[in-house]
């Protein structure tokens, strides 16, 4: 199984949570095979929006949540 991570982002209440504004306009930039090719992908949405305080985006780590024995590596 591959190690599935999913990058979204939107605004946030407070950017020290993870309380989104509007789950209608989340911006899910994909599905990445491995942490690496995901944050990379991370990177590049959070440096487009480094000016704006209520952007975050994040990195889900899928396969953590289909299958909670593989939690030992990322």
């Amino acid at each position: 199984m591959s190690k599935l991570h999913l990058v979204f982002g939107g605004r946030v209440s407070d950017p020290r949570t993870l309380e989104f504004n509007d789950l209608k306009s989340i911006d899910v930039v994909g599905v990445f095979p491995d942490y690496a090719s995901a944050e990379k992908a991370w990177r590049g949405a959070a440096q487009r929006t480094v000016d704006d305080a209520e952007m975050k985006y994040v990195v889900v780590h899928l396969h953590r949540l289909l299958e909670p024995s593989l939690t030992s590596e990322a």
